[in-house]
């Protein structure tokens, strides 16, 4: 099963013009100390890069041996982000607020990079499902991940639903916006200072996941 080449580039600049609006979040935080989740923007900037070369060959800067440690160690990170999160009394502003659906994105990126073949020139990944029949061991595993990554796409649309009333209830009061950076952690992780574009953040998650979703679905 192959996509349409014009849709794979398009995904393939939209993983880029994310994972370079992550590096401003990052840059917004080092000038101007907004709150927002270090660990969560630097997983997309790399994730952007890749998925971006699984998608269009010539866009990945890394063999994928190097891809597959950075999101071993990406998933390992983010596992004990959600052990310790059920011991920690009070969530770091700094990191992840729900570290659980980085941990399976990351785990998505090691099921799509295990079975990618290396390309016949240079480092860049061959997507298996972007440009030829699938070949992957577990297609079901595949189809399960990607129904993930639709019922992820759901709850942060909740999410945003959920800012937007937040925010409307502030401003009637006069109040400063105030939420978690991640624009996902509910009216209950609302973050104490001014998080840096949480609605942006939460649309661009919902976006990389649908991208996620469909590179998953082509491996079906």
């Amino acid at each position: 099963m192959t996509g349409p080449s014009w849709l794979a580039v398009g995904f393939a600049g939209l993983m880029l013009l994310i994972a370079a609006s992550c590096v401003t979040r990052l840059a917004v935080w080092w000038l101007r100390g907004r709150g927002t989740e270090l660990d969560a923007d630097g997983l997309h900037i790399l994730m952007g890069m890749a998925m971006a070369g699984m998608l269009e060959p010539r866009l990945s800067p890394l063999p994928d041996t190097v891809w597959r440690a950075v999101f071993l160690a990406g998933a390992g990170w983010f596992g004990w982000q959600a052990v310790g999160a059920r011991i920690r009394r009070k969530p770091s502003q700094s990191r992840c607020a729900h570290p659980v659906p980085h941990a399976v994105e990351c785990a998505a990126m090691l099921y799509m990079l295990l079975p990618a073949k290396p390309a016949a020139r240079g480092p860049a990944m061959a997507m298996p499902g972007m440009n030829g029949p699938a070949a992957v061991d577990n297609p079901a595993l595949a189809l399960v991940l990607a129904l993930f990554m639709v019922g992820y796409i759901l709850w942060t649309t909740d999410q945003l639903a959920v800012l937007s009333r937040v925010r409307a209830a502030g401003t009637g009061h006069g109040e400063p916006y105030a939420a978690s950076a991640a624009c996902t952690s509910g009216p209950a992780g609302l973050a104490s200072r001014r998080a840096l574009a949480p609605r942006f953040a939460a649309c661009y998650k919902i976006a990389m996941s649908i991208a996620m979703g469909y590179m998953l679905v082509m491996m079906v």
